[in-house]
This record gives C-alpha cells, structure tokens and sequence, in this order.
C-alpha cells in the first residue's frame, strides 16, 4: 500500500475520485464529503498516516451522526496514493459544509485533514477563511506556492503532529 507516488500516479487518481464523484451525484443528488489527508511529497500513507485518516474519518461519522445526518453510500480507498473517504449525504451542502470546517479547526489533527463538500452541481464549497502554513502560520496557499518550505519540511512537521497525537 505505502511506497511513492508519481505526477502520474496522482493523476489517476484524481480522475478516479472525480468519476466516483460524478457516479454518487448522478446516483444520489445529494451533497458529497470527500475526505483525504494533506500530505506534501511522495509518500502519501504509511501506519502513521493510515492511523490519521482514521480519526479524522470517526471524526467525520460522529459529527454526521450527532447532527442526525444520514448517510446513503460510503466509498472507501486505500492506495499508495492516499486513503480516501467519500460520502453521499442527505444534507444541506452550506450545513455539511460549516461542520466539517468545526472538524478541520478542532480536531488535533484537523489541519491534516482535507475535508471538501461537493455540492449537487458539481462544485466545491470554498472555506471562508484561508488555511495556514503549517510551519510559519503565513497563508498556506502563499508558502505553497512560493515554495517557501521544503517537501521534507513539510513531511517532518506532519510526522510531528501525527507522533504529538498518537
């Protein structure tokens, strides 16, 4: 499952994920939660990292479930691109939106995790605020894009919250 992943190996993905998210929409026309972790580099899962997704993924459930929100089909992938979790629920996209968003800023890992809400039409919720770097607290969007940080940097600092975690 673990090894390292390629430019190419990604862009398989990707298009997997974006069929699966066309198949649950035209299936359901509800609201998706795609779920995945923020990973720099190309080692994307490993027992550390697989021991992330699953907290964040009890997080996921347990919010839905406090919330009374049903759940119409569950889609789960584990591959050295990443672990996956997509969900069709029967939801408001704002709403879903808003609680997976509490989960990102209040979870110990929340700032790993990768918690989109895709509505009916397609497109992806915006958060309202941006994200922060996670090792200089600048935009993390800025640092990404300037390469202000190292992929091994980036890979260290997520070990340590993992480690900090477990």
């Amino acid at each position: 499952m673990s090894g390292q992943v390629t430019v190419q190996d990604m862009m398989v993905c990707r298009e997997r994920r974006a069929m699966k998210q066309e198949e649950l929409l035209g299936k359901y026309n509800v609201p998706l939660v795609s779920f995945c972790l923020n990973i720099p580099g190309p080692v994307k899962t490993d027992d550390e990292i697989l021991t992330a997704f699953e907290a964040g993924k009890e997080a996921v459930l347990l919010k839905l479930e406090e919330n009374h929100i049903k759940i119409l089909e569950t889609d789960e992938v584990h591959e050295k691109t990443g672990d996956e979790l997509m969900l069709a629920v029967d939801c408001e996209a704002e709403e879903l939106k808003s609680l997976m968003v509490e989960i990102e800023n209040s979870h110990q890992l929340g700032r790993l995790f990768d918690l989109d809400v895709i509505n009916t039409d397609g497109s992806k919720l915006s958060r309202s605020s941006y994200r922060t770097c996670l090792i200089c607290g600048r935009q993390a969007q800025d640092c990404a894009r300037s390469r202000r940080h190292t992929v091994d940097e980036l890979f260290a600092k997520v070990k340590e919250i993992i480690a900090a975690y477990q």
